[in-house]
């Protein structure tokens, strides 16, 4: 027997072959396999070639099949290394069905984790033979070596908020019956006047700097259409859990502060609230995926697959400079990847035919000046994020910045009730098919729900 270390990795060469087969044979595979499976997850090379040449076709929109992947890794110098066309060949007719695609994707890229633990494990070895003075240091670095390796795996999969919210349901609720929308409102009446609503094949910018809310603000959109107008949406968080945007949701339906909800010290009367909160929230078709590391490829194979499944009407990405660029491939900076997702996105928008909100950090700069009204030079990475919005929308609440007492030096011919305490505005700075301009909401902080001023609650606060 051989001892642990004189073993070949783990492996299943069978598996990837029956992944690289099912791409080769079924057009709709790649959308199953692409968010589970990266190149560098094949044990055997080559294989790990032909994937990467699916990949590149896929993403220029070309068929794949034998004879265009066989071009492609032709064009790249790998044809003869991968085979030739006999190995494509012969991996098809040993292929028994392409249906399990994703069965042997899994198989692949539990094998690709394995080999990942044992290099970890190597490396912490390493690292204590070479008996460091600092120990915390070691901790530390085999810490961030597993943490990486278990935040790539990308084995969550959607989400139903009804599932999300089980602890406050006796049962489950029947999904509602989804309507051709012909736009997307967003639930605040100036805003929806203004922009006439989000249009389909629209991509939609909404940028602020952290605190201001843009997630609070996302998700009252995400509510509203998904209840007013029983539209499905998806909403993908790559900063925030799906678990704390339901319980975020649920708070600001049933107007119970956030806080208080999370520790279970909620009164009586609350909990019958947050009870009606949870059916009526359980019945809107809003769908979370909150897998942290996400590229553009794989957020794009994840709303086509449950596009061609439930239908989508609106996407929501919290937030777009948190995603990857390509994949499977190396871009030369920052500006060039967050160009090269920004069109992504765009283009997913026109493919789907669908308004897709993406929520942007804003760079220090407004900070630095006076007044801090937002402009679209302050939109982070890229310039090309403003070129390929149809609407781009700032976030801004003068109270972050501003105390009473301040204010009132700044403004002392208005009273002291005149401090902009819970008002946020709306900036439309670009709108590619109608005006620009301003709109003002109401921001209720203790349950992070932002409201038209017209039906604010008589208690504000």
């Amino acid at each position: 027997m051989l001892a642990p270390f004189e073993k070949l990795p783990p492996h299943d060469i069978e598996a990837e072959e029956a992944v690289v087969a099912a791409l080769l044979v079924d057009s709709e595979a790649v959308f199953a396999v692409s968010p589970i499976l990266k190149p560098v997850d094949f044990f055997r090379e080559k294989n790990g070639w032909i994937y990467d040449a699916c990949l590149a076709l896929w993403e220029r929109d070309e068929a794949i099949n034998q004879i265009t992947v066989a071009h492609e890794l032709a064009r790249k110098g790998l044809l003869e290394e991968c085979g030739g066309q006999t190995y494509l060949a012969e991996t098809i007719r040993n292929l028994p069905t392409s249906l399990g695609a994703a069965f042997y994707a899994r198989i692949v890229k539990r094998d690709a984790t394995y080999r990942g633990l044992i290099h970890a494990a190597t490396g912490i070895m390493q690292m204590a033979y070479e008996a460091p003075a600092e120990i915390e240091t070691v901790f530390s670095r085999a810490e961030e070596l597993i943490q990486r390796l278990r935040g790539g795996e990308n084995f969550r999969d959607f989400v139903h908020i009804s599932q999300l919210l089980q602890a406050y349901l006796d049962e489950d609720v029947e999904a509602v019956e989804r309507r051709q929308l012909a736009a997307i409102q967003t639930g605040f009446n100036d805003l929806d006047q203004l922009l006439g609503g989000l249009k389909r094949s629209d991509l939609v910018i909404v940028g602020a700097r952290p605190s201001v809310g843009k997630s609070s603000f996302a998700l009252g959109i995400a509510r509203n259409a998904a209840l007013n107008q029983h539209a499905n949406v998806v909403f993908f968080s790559l900063e925030m859990s799906a678990e704390q945007l339901a319980i975020r949701l649920l708070s600001a339906e049933s107007e119970v502060d956030n806080t208080r909800l999370r520790l279970g010290q909620q009164t009586e009367l609350e909990e019958r609230r947050i009870i009606r909160a949870s059916g009526e929230l359980s019945e809107a078709n809003i769908w979370f995926d909150d897998s942290p590391v996400l590229s553009a490829a794989e957020l794009r194979a994840k709303a086509r697959r449950l596009h061609g499944e439930k239908g989508v009407d609106l996407i929501v990405i919290d937030y777009l400079q948190l995603m990857q660029g390509e994949s499977f491939g190396h871009r030369e900076n920052r500006v060039q990847e967050i160009s090269y997702i920004s069109r992504t996105l765009k283009a997913l928008a026109r493919e789907l035919d669908v308004p897709i909100i993406a929520l942007a950090q804003l760079s220090r700069a407004i900070e630095n000046r006076h007044p801090r009204t937002p402009m679209l030079s302050d939109l982070r990475d890229s310039g090309s994020i403003e070129q390929d919005a149809d609407v781009v929308m700032f976030l801004s609440r003068e109270e972050l910045y501003v105390t009473p007492e301040q204010w009132g030096q700044q403004h002392p011919e208005l009273p002291d009730s005149a401090y902009p305490k819970g008002v946020a505005q709306v900036i439309v700075a670009k709108h590619r098919n109608g005006p620009t301009g301003n709109v003002e909401l109401h921001f209720r902080e203790r349950l992070a729900r932002f409201e038209d001023w017209k039906i604010r609650a008589e208690d504000l606060e």
